[in-house]
């Protein structure tokens, strides 16, 4: 099979364009044909820097979809021929958070693509448990690019944050898949939503998704910004994923009782913040990754209903998966970029 993988770490350079065997379905595992998969930031870092990928030569991307091309012994709710999107957590299925439900706490929890094979590749094999039916009036293309940004904004929004009507939520980052998703999701929860971009072509775009006001993150008084727009309040739940330029502004920008949701950090791992406002104003920080599959059942309805719109920024061929790199990393982006296959 034609696949997109690389054996050093480094720039977009490294990706190549080469063959690598066809995956076999092992008991209680399906292969997957796929004919779409995204471009996520994951995907970059494991890509540039992350520790413990493998194997080599890897394979990287956690979001795909396709066609069942064979079920392994033992399958038995998935069959040749079906039309399916991938859950992109790994996990034991056995502890007890797995039993419970909680898939994406597991201790043993990791995602596709980092240390297993990805879906830069014309075939997968994965657990059938991993896979989902395509909603059905939705392209490949679309249905590639959802899980993974719609069910992560979708588990911290609704579960974690138990985002309420009437709320007002910061939202960073309109521009990226996860951001776009975020505003969607906590305009379904009837939250107003105030949303920051890096330029007003982003911010225009955010509003049309249905964004109640605008900001640009790259001045430094967004903040005075929110706060005005909340009459001095502040916002109930800000949507944190870019890291230290955003983190500790953010606690000055929101309201007692305050969540902010941590999802990323694409702008570094570390900030520094001053801790004194977390106990005496009773604030909350909370981190995720993912969701479990039932939300992700959850999410794929309601893309399928028209209630949650995916945004396709641009799509490449597999083969140039390395100019997709390129386009992320330069951020001109506005939604997801999807490959072909």
């Amino acid at each position: 099979m034609k696949v997109m993988a690389f054996e050093r770490q480094g720039g977009a350079e490294v990706l190549e364009y080469r063959e690598l065997p066809n995956p076999k379905a092992g008991p209680g595992q399906v292969v997957v044909r796929l004919r779409a998969a995204s471009v996520n930031r994951l995907d970059i870092w494991i890509r540039q820097r992350l520790p413990g990928v493998e194997p080599i030569p890897h394979v990287v991307g956690s979001d795909g979809a396709g066609e069942v091309a064979e079920a392994g012994p033992g399958v038995v709710d998935v069959k040749v021929g079906d039309r399916v999107c991938i859950y992109n957590g790994l996990s034991c299925g056995r502890c007890e958070y797995c039993v419970a439900g909680e898939d994406n706490v597991c201790a043993r929890f990791q995602l596709l693509g980092w240390k297993t094979q990805g879906t830069y590749a014309q075939r997968i094999a994965l657990p059938a448990a991993n896979v989902i039916p395509m909603p059905p009036n939705v392209t490949f293309e679309k249905a590639a690019a959802f899980p993974l940004t719609f069910l992560t904004s979708w588990h911290l929004l609704v579960t974690q944050a138990g985002l309420r009507a009437g709320e007002r939520v910061l939202v960073h980052a309109a521009g990226s898949g996860i951001g776009s998703a975020a505003i969607q999701i906590a305009k379904l929860c009837g939250a107003t939503v105030i949303a920051t971009a890096g330029s007003e072509a982003k911010l225009k775009k955010a509003r049309e998704l249905g964004a109640d006001e605008t900001a640009l993150y790259t001045t430094p008084d967004w903040p005075d910004a929110v706060l005005k727009w909340t009459g001095g309040r502040g916002v109930d739940v800000v949507f944190e994923h870019i890291g230290p330029p955003t983190f500790e502004p953010n606690l000055s920008c929101m309201a007692n009782n305050g969540r902010m949701l941590v999802v990323g950090a694409s702008a570094g791992p570390r900030a520094e913040f001053e801790l004194r406002p977390l106990y005496m104003r009773q604030l909350r920080i909370i981190g995720s990754i993912l969701g479990t599959r039932r939300e992700l059942m959850e999410v794929a309805r309601l893309v399928a209903e028209g209630k949650l719109k995916v945004i396709i920024d641009s799509t490449f061929a597999l083969k140039d998966a390395a100019a997709a790199h390129h386009r992320m990393e330069s951020r001109d982006l506005f939604g997801k970029i999807v490959l072909t296959i």
